[in-house]
């Protein structure tokens, strides 16, 4: 059993809790191939008899349906959304997240603050903001970051989808007239901004451009690796 540590101040009663299992974040942009990442890593982890249990953004049962109804009649300013999600992620937090560390799985989010900061962040909020409104989030023991060129993401987008999401685009920034300018643009920005986050946050970037196979293998390693370290 180990303290949990949190990024700032944590949600009261859970200041002093201690957790036995392990939290992995896979972080990416649209197209990125995290689900699907995520979903082999489950298979390989419950193969080799850890419990896993899977998380992300926008899944609470509580905010999670309001967020797209936000999001499809774009009613609400960009510091309201931040703190929808906010939300969201606290209702995961409490609910599902902590319970099953405390409980020795290993948690696999498929993307996690970081995200939403890099969001907020090219929308012009500052990131001392962010980095406070997120103060209660637990730090992970690993962040990895899938880094795919945004011009190969596009074909995985519409190969994926067959057209392209309005925010995902950053179609709201008024980037470009064209959606596919804009869609490029926003990730060449969502990618600087985790690049000036990976030092603080420890992201390690992983080369996405790669074949399914090569990445899992990649994450497969740097995760039995780590695993095994604890053994040591």
């Amino acid at each position: 059993m180990r303290k949990a540590v949190f990024y700032g101040h944590a949600i009261p009663y859970l200041e002093d809790i201690e957790i036995k299992g392990r939290f992995i974040i896979i972080e990416g942009p649209d197209g990125s191939g995290r689900s699907t990442q995520i979903e082999l890593l489950s298979s390989k982890l419950e193969a080799d008899g850890h419990a896993v249990l899977n998380a992300g953004l926008r899944r609470s049962e509580l905010i999670g349906q309001g967020i797209l109804e936000a999001k499809r009649n774009f009613v609400l300013g960009r510091k309201t959304i931040s703190l929808f999600y906010a939300a969201d992620f606290a209702d995961q937090l409490e609910n599902k997240i902590i319970p099953g560390l405390r409980s020795g799985y290993i948690v696999l989010s498929d993307r996690y603050i970081y995200t939403l900061m890099a969001r907020e962040a090219v929308r012009g909020i500052s990131s001392s903001w962010s980095h406070n409104l997120y103060g209660f989030a637990l730090r992970p023991d690993i962040v990895f970051y899938l880094d795919v060129d945004p011009n190969e993401l596009v074909h995985r987008v519409f190969k994926k989808n067959s057209y392209l999401d309005y925010y995902e685009s950053g179609t709201d920034l008024r980037l470009s007239d064209n959606m596919l300018e804009s869609f490029v643009m926003y990730q060449k920005l969502l990618s600087k901004e985790f690049k000036r986050m990976q030092k603080r946050y420890n992201i390690v970037s992983i080369d996405g451009n790669r074949s399914v196979s090569e990445i899992n293998e990649d994450l497969q390693r740097r995760i039995d690796d780590y695993l095994q370290s604890l053994k040591v």
